[in-house]
């Protein structure tokens, strides 16, 4: 059982130290760092004042995850390489990565769970019907400024970033029951959504992907993901 699994089922016993609890909440909080991290990156292009907040931002180099290890090494190594026309070049490669020629289904790694899940590769599919009952469930609302469908990577992200604020939240006031509620949702989330997906994202992003820092971000996902499943799935294991 991971150190985390062992401190969450703690806070389920009551019997957990107050700084045990501020433990456990300070690493759910990285979680939610990387969910929110993850879902700019998907989001839109990088701009200035994004890629000033990567260079400045230190990374892991053990984290235990070869494949987050070698996602933040190749987007170091972008980073140390900067020269004046990285931000189109960037501008560029997340084009050709997700957007393509449009020509076809097959033309890039379009970051849509429809496009992964349904036969033909289509837009709007049971995926994004099924997502988004889940966001309004959660009582969440499509912002005015997303254009996407609900089921882009970054929509889920970022739901994901948001179930494990609310954790925290939870946490702070001593609710270990809706806390726990919480990360059943997560957990429900990944198997039935993001983590069922996102390899075949991250596949197709390895084969369109022209920087380092893109081909980055796919391992990164990937990695993450696996490890942040598998901390949910330890979590509710029966021992």
């Amino acid at each position: 059982m991971t150190k985390m699994a062992k401190k969450m089922r703690a806070v389920r016993s009551k019997a957990l130290l107050t700084a045990e609890q501020q433990e456990l909440i300070n690493l759910i909080e990285q979680r939610a760092a990387t969910y929110g991290l993850l879902s700019r990156f998907y989001y839109k292009e990088v701009d200035q004042d994004f890629l000033n907040e990567l260079k400045e931002a230190r990374y892991p180099a053990n984290t235990g995850n070869p494949s987050v290890d070698k996602g933040y090494l190749l987007i170091v190594t972008y980073l140390s390489n900067i020269w004046e026309n990285s931000l189109n070049e960037l501008a560029v490669d997340f084009v050709k990565t997700f957007i393509g020629s449009g020509s076809d289904a097959y033309s890039a790694a379009f970051p849509f769970e429809s496009v992964h899940t349904s036969e033909r590769r289509l837009l709007m599919q049971d995926a994004r019907d099924e997502v988004l009952a889940q966001y309004r469930r959660a009582g969440l609302a499509k912002q005015s400024l997303w254009k996407e469908s609900e089921d882009h990577i970054s929509a889920e992200l970022e739901y994901m970033f948001i179930l494990c604020n609310r954790t925290v939240e939870a946490l702070s006031k001593g609710d270990e029951d809706e806390a726990y509620s919480l990360l059943v949702s997560q957990l429900d989330f990944l198997t039935d959504h993001l983590y069922a997906w996102t390899p075949m994202l991250t596949s197709e992003m390895r084969r369109f992907a022209q920087t380092d820092f893109y081909q980055g971000l796919a391992w990164l996902t990937d990695g993450f993901l696996e490890t942040d499943f598998e901390f949910l799935e330890d979590i509710f294991r029966e021992e």
